[in-house]
């Protein structure tokens, strides 16, 4: 009887542990529908973990910070939360939009304490790159450590600790307030302490996780063996912009084209499209604030560089000077006049020392035109997963 009476009270003490437990979720739950109003769910969270990717995307620079869902969606709220500055006005998803591929059409982009340096780069596929320094000038060594400075820069976010402002310790008190915070740490870390590394895990996971492909490119690429096959799918004009794009040129001792291609994939490597780690400056030698600014190496992959309605979607370049894309191909047609005064120019731009001199003819930059937008797809412009979470 001794027996049957113990094993009673454990089915009893395992029944309201249960219950405690389920009523814990239900009260967090709660708490979070209060500032969420239903768009994060503990029980149902999205799916950043386990996407699908084509078997040719082949570069990744993870580095050991693999997705974790719960941990994604914490970095998903902490892009979005405008608590992040100083003033309670600037997130990360504020320069960072959505419906312009991740990217600004603010030019430049503004900040708490006034306009920043360079044009926001677009975020697309970061996590689908040899390169894995960040930043225009390749400043941050990861996208771990680039994830936080703009929060420590007096200008962006201003927790500088400089000119008057508080530092990040002070945002980690902030944030160690924050209902949905003790919440979301615990989720994805098993403790609601909150720590910088913790932010940037959180922050780098949920940035990894933004993918696009479902272009029309992806269609055709998965039909084929390599880049320079015709892609069934495609026109005529895609398919000559294609080759023009990946094939090199040839120029005789003055730098002139005389037969190829474009050569833009010796730095936009197909099928990522990402940035060749080894690149320099592409010619753009200013800055927005005037003078010349030829540190800028880096650049975001060329997906989804237009809109689903074929438009541009965020001015290029890190000044945005360029608008359409038709000027970006114009661009790189004669650069004798920034080989001349841009010692940091990329050798593949200047062949002979003498910047390069393209004379491309309307049918070709029409071509190439046609080949970039069939980068972009659709998803990642709308899908709630990526969304912001506030209401």
């Amino acid at each position: 009887m001794n027996k049957i009476f113990k094993i009673f009270l454990l089915f009893i003490a395992l029944h309201f542990s249960c219950n405690k437990n389920e009523n814990t979720s239900s009260s967090d739950q709660s708490i979070l529908d209060q500032t969420f109003k239903g768009s994060i769910s503990l029980t149902q969270l999205e799916n950043y973990s386990n996407q699908s990717k084509p078997a040719y995307i082949t570069r990744d620079n993870t580095n050991g910070n693999q997705i974790n869902d719960a941990v994604a969606t914490l970095g998903r709220v902490l892009f979005y939360d405008k608590k992040l500055s100083v003033n309670n006005s600037v997130s990360c998803g504020s320069c960072h939009k959505q419906e312009f591929a991740f990217g600004d059409t603010a030019t430049p982009s503004k900040g708490v304490a006034g306009n920043t340096s360079r044009q926001s780069m677009r975020l697309i596929n970061s996590r689908f790159s040899e390169e894995i320094k960040f930043f225009w000038d390749e400043r941050a060594s990861s996208l771990e450590n680039q994830s936080t400075q703009p929060i420590k820069d007096h200008v962006e976010m201003g927790f500088s600790g400089t000119n008057g402002d508080p530092n990040f310790t002070d945002l980690i008190t902030k944030l160690s307030a924050v209902d949905y915070y003790k919440i979301l740490f615990k989720k994805g870390f098993g403790s609601e302490d909150i720590s910088e590394q913790k932010i940037q895990t959180a922050l780098s996971q949920f940035i990894r996780s933004i993918q696009s492909f479902d272009a029309k490119y992806d269609v055709g690429r998965a039909q084929v063996n390599n880049d320079l096959a015709n892609f069934p799918n495609f026109t005529a004009q895609e398919n000559q912009g294609k080759n023009l794009f990946i094939t090199r040129p040839t120029f005789d001792a003055n730098s002139q084209r005389t037969s190829g291609g474009l050569g833009c994939g010796g730095c936009h490597r197909a099928p990522e499209f990402d940035i060749d780690p080894n690149s320099r400056s592409n010619g753009i030698g200013g800055s927005i604030q005037g003078g010349p600014d030829f540190t800028n190496t880096k650049a975001p992959s060329l997906r989804n560089i237009t809109k689903t309605n074929g438009t541009i979607a965020t001015p290029l370049m890190h000044t945005g000077v360029i608008k359409t894309i038709q000027a970006a191909i114009g661009h790189y047609g004669n650069l004798t006049a920034a080989a001349a005064n841009n010692t940091n120019l990329d050798n593949r731009l200047k062949p002979n020392n003498i910047g390069q001199q393209l004379n491309l003819n309307a049918q070709e930059v029409n071509a190439v035109e046609a080949f970039l937008k069939t980068l972009s797809g659709s998803d990642v412009f709308t899908n709630k997963k990526w969304s912001n979470p506030f209401p």
